[in-house]
């Protein structure tokens, strides 16, 4: 058993904003191990990029965010895994099945058909197409 986080999760954890207390919560919930793939690094740190062209972060502060988050890679605090070539056959079908009713975006599709690919019970979001896709595909959202 294992959870798998989307990067929305990893943003808020890192990032004040309204988001913050329901990831830290739902983190400490979640099943162990917290599973990050490449994928959702990538993610996150271009949502960081993106705070940094809007001018709503600094450059020192994302630096400082990406500190935090390799260190707790370091430590263990994540288990860092690469997103499965599995994932992308996965959410092809995933789309053919369930965007037509649930109107699901293809990376929200690729983070669960990674989570799936990787035996994750558990996924958490604050993405609301993402979370009722991979309820209906088993898995427990938190």
């Amino acid at each position: 058993m294992s959870c798998y986080l989307d990067a929305s999760v990893y943003f808020s954890l890192y990032v004040t904003d309204t988001n913050t207390p329901a990831a830290i919560s739902k983190s400490h919930k979640a099943t162990r191990p917290l599973l990050c793939t490449d994928f959702a690094e990538l993610e996150f740190v271009n949502a960081l990029s993106l705070r940094l062209f809007r001018r709503e972060m600094t450059a020192s502060e994302i630096k400082q965010v990406l500190t935090l988050f390799g260190q707790d890679l370091a430590a263990g605090s994540f288990r860092y895994v690469p997103i499965p070539s599995a994932s992308f056959q996965r959410a092809r079908n995933i789309a053919r099945q369930h965007t037509p009713d649930l109107g699901t975006r293809s990376l929200d599709i690729l983070h669960v058909a990674s989570a799936l690919a990787l035996g994750a019970t558990q996924l958490v979001t604050f993405d609301e197409r993402q979370a009722k896709l991979a309820s209906a595909l088993g898995l427990r959202v938190l």
